[in-house]
C-alpha cells in the first residue's frame, strides 16, 4: 500500500531536517514525503532539493497568519498515497512510525497517536546533532528516568514502543478505550475518508479547533471510529515554548464547531473543494 507521509511545517528548518533524517530510517519504505508548508521558505526548498533518498514534494503559501488547515489541503491535494499519515513539523518519528501506522490501518478507522514529549536537554542534543533519534528510541528504557526529569510537560511514557504485532498490544493496548482522540500531530486514515468529508475545515482561523477536534467529531459523524496507536506509532515531540492564541478567538471557533455539529454539517463548506 503507498503511503503519503504529510508534514505540517512552519519555519523550523532544523526540526524537518531531523525529520527527514528519521524518513530515511523508516523500516516500511513504499511512502512518500509531502511537506506542506504554511509559508513560503527558500531554506525549506533547498532542503527538499538535498532530500536523497525519498520521494519528496512540497507545498507551500504565503505567510499571511497561521493558516495550517489551508496548508495541510494543500498537502492532500498533493497526496498520491490510498492511505495518509499526518505528522507535524515538531515530531520526530521513530523508525518503525510508518510501519505501524501501516500495520494498524484499518477500513472504517482513524488511527491517532501520541508523542512523547521531550525536554529542552534533550531537544536541545538531538537539535545540535549530539544525539540521534533512532539511537534514543533503542535505548528509551535506559534513559526514560532522565528523559523524565527534563520533561517540563507531561507525556514522556508515550516514548515506550510496543510492536503491532506483538503480545502487549494484541492482549492490553489493543483493547484500551481511553486515549483514543486524535491528536493532530500524529494520526493516519484512508485518503478517501478524509475526501468524503472535504478535507480540513478552514474557517476556524488561527486556532487548533480545525486540525484535531472538530476533524475528530467530523469523521466520526461519518461513521468512522478511533483507534489509538499510543506505544505503538512514536515520535518524539521538540520542546519549544508555546505561543498562546487568543482564548476569544478560540471560543468563537468551538462556539462554530458546535453549529456545526447541531446541524450533523461534518463536510464541511471551506475545505478541499475550494482550492
Amino acid at each position: 500500500m503507498k503511503i503519503s507521509v504529510i508534514i505540517a511545517v512552519y519555519k523550523d528548518i532544523k526540526a524537518l531536517s531531523l525529520i527527514i533524517e528519521a524518513l530515511k530510517q523508516q523500516t516500511y519504505k513504499n511512502f512518500e514525503v509531502i511537506i506542506a508548508e504554511d509559508n513560503k521558505a527558500e531554506e525549506i526548498k533547498e532542503l527538499v532539493s538535498s532530500a536523497h533518498g525519498l520521494e519528496v514534494r512540497h507545498t507551500f503559501q504565503e505567510d499571511i497568519g497561521i493558516r495550517k488547515t489551508k496548508s495541510l489541503n494543500n498537502g492532500i491535494l498533493e497526496s498520491k498515497g490510498e492511505y495518509l499519515i499526518f505528522l507535524d513539523g515538531d515530531c520526530i518519528p521513530y523508525s518503525t512510525f510508518v510501519e505501524a501506522h501501516k500495520k494498524l490501518a484499518e477500513n472504517g478507522y482513524v488511527i491517532s497517536g501520541r508523542r512523547c514529549n521531550l525536554g529542552p536537554k534533550y531537544s536541545k542534543a538531538l537539535r545540535e546533532n549530539r544525539l540521534n533519534s533512532v539511537k534514543l528510541e533503542k535505548t528509551f528504557l535506559l534513559q526514560f528516568p532522565f528523559i523524565f526529569k527534563d520533561a517540563i510537560e507531561k507525556h514522556a511514557e508515550a516514548g515506550f514502543y510496543f510492536s503491532p504485532d506483538g503480545f502487549v498490544y494484541k492482549k492490553i493496548l489493543k483493547k484500551r478505550a481511553s486515549s483514543t482522540s486524535l491528536l493532530g500531530c500524529n494520526y493516519s486514515c484512508f485518503r478517501k475518508d478524509l475526501v468524503a468529508i472535504n478535507g480540513y475545515d478552514e474557517g476556524f482561523g488561527e486556532t487548533a479547533v480545525g486540525s484535531d477536534t472538530d476533524l475528530e467529531w467530523r469523521f466520526k459523524a461519518a461513521g468512522l471510529k478511533m483507534k489509538s496507536a499510543k506505544n505503538v506509532a512514536n515520535v518524539f515531540h521538540l520542546y519549544h515554548r508555546r505561543t498562546f492564541r487568543e482564548q476569544t478567538e478560540t471560543d468563537n471557533a468551538l462556539n462554530l464547531m458546535q453549529r456545526n455539529k447541531a446541524k450533523n454539517q461534518f463536510i464541511c463548506e471551506n475545505g478541499l473543494d475550494k482550492h
